[in-house]
């Protein structure tokens, strides 16, 4: 996949912009807080329906502005397709596809991108939600309808989790609470799912990651992933449990559910839901030690870059549209010598790659393609000779797409 052209309107720091890109290495130079990241982040959206900075939709929008555009034409071979969001401050974001309405959650079937940043440092060194956050993003974009899974499962945990606060507030015991049971098999038939999901997930990691991590640190240091499950009576958001590591022995709903009755009365004393996926966390290691706690910063740089790569990787195996994007912001200036060439020698096969950068030298000479430079939310640059509001082979036979991007 390559994104041959990407248009912003009220975008962060983006009145508007428009950004031309190329197959290969494309390298966007500019000072911090001049808008690069903006720039990556608007891609990486389209495919992970999610920022890599922050949890809300609200800060994307440009302040003063109640939406924001996010258009993109996408080549995947010899096809054209164009998509469109629209990020709105209040109520639920809308979305195109060559035009059409669809529903947002469909826009990763078309985009694919791997995005690594700094930030991603959080997910070996951070608590459990930042290394839940990476598993469900990578979820939605290797099974998108998972997107939907995910969001009725919060909500339905939020609505559980309000009524044990209110009977915690008004000293209701179990017996009094009927509609709690049917919560119950909302929670656990979406959780289960979840669970389930993830645990394949990290079955499909573990071999690409050993491999990326030995390509990046240049040792086997035998990288592992496993989840510790609430359901099997680990707990790690609860900091006075042991943060056990049981797998499941049995059908996960069934554990689940066993698991919602032996916690019910503690769950009614503290007005939380205290089983689920939101409570799990997938523990990482390296020579058998956890990474949180353990690992030097080397490692740590080396696990979280080997997740992204590790990523991209099964992406690549499963997408029939090619290889995914990768986006590599700010990276470089985080990294030694040694794991920028590593770094560089790895993602330079893939199909596009684009680098944000202060400061171009920090590029290995691999990745060091024609720069753009970035200023005060303004591209400086060529821009593509074919705009992004032409008539383009959209697929479908679509043509060119519509809306207020």
């Amino acid at each position: 996949m390559i994104v041959e052209h990407l248009s912003l309107k009220d975008f962060r720091n983006y009145a508007e912009a428009e950004l031309a890109l190329s197959p290969g290495a494309n390298v966007l130079v500019g000072r911090n807080g001049q808008g690069k990241t903006n720039l990556a982040e608007a891609i990486a959206y389209l495919a992970t329906l999610g920022s890599h900075r922050v949890s809300a939709d609200a800060p994307l929008v440009r302040e003063g502005c109640d939406a924001a555009f996010v258009r993109a034409r996408l080549a995947h071979g010899e096809r054209r397709v164009t998509l469109e969001l629209q990020v709105n401050r209040q109520g639920s974001n809308r979305a195109r596809i060559g035009g059409a309405p669809v529903r947002t959650a469909e826009l990763p079937r078309y985009a694919q991108v791997v995005l690594f940043a700094p930030e991603d440092l959080q997910i070996v060194r951070g608590d459990p939600s930042s290394r839940r956050r990476f598993a469900d993003q990578l979820l939605v974009q290797r099974t998108p309808r998972m997107s939907a899974v995910l969001a009725d499962y919060d909500r339905t945990l939020r609505q559980r989790t309000a009524l044990l606060k209110s009977a915690r507030a008004r000293g209701l015991k179990d017996a009094q609470l009927p509609t709690l049971d049917v919560w119950d098999d909302k929670l656990v038939a979406l959780g289960s799912e979840i669970i389930d999901a993830r645990i394949r997930l990290a079955q499909d990691l573990a071999r690409p990651v050993a491999d990326a991590y030995a390509a990046i640190a240049g040792a086997d240091h035998r990288p592992e992933l496993e989840w510790a499950l609430s359901v099997s009576g680990a707990d790690p958001e609860d900091e006075d449990s042991a943060p056990g590591e049981a797998a499941p022995t049995g059908a996960t709903a069934e554990l689940f559910r066993a698991a919602l009755r032996s916690r019910r009365a503690a769950e009614l004393d503290r007005g939380l839901t205290l089983v689920g996926p939101h409570r799990d966390d997938l523990i990482l290691r390296v020579r058998g030690l956890p990474v949180k706690g353990y690992a030097s910063h080397g490692e740590s740089w080396s696990v979280a870059l080997a997740l992204r790569l590790a990523s991209a990787e099964l992406l690549r195996a499963e997408s029939p549209g090619g290889d995914p994007v990768l986006i590599l912001d700010d990276v470089f200036a985080e990294l030694d010598a040694d794991r920028r060439a590593r770094l560089a020698g790895v993602v330079s096969g893939y199909e596009q790659v684009i680098v944000t950068a202060a400061v171009a030298g920090d590029v290995p000479d691999p990745l060091r393609a024609g720069a753009i430079r970035i200023e005060a939310g303004r591209v400086l640059g060529a821009l593509s000779e074919h705009p992004i509001d032409a008539p383009a082979h959209d697929e479908a036979g679509a043509g060119p797409a519509g809306g207020d991007g």
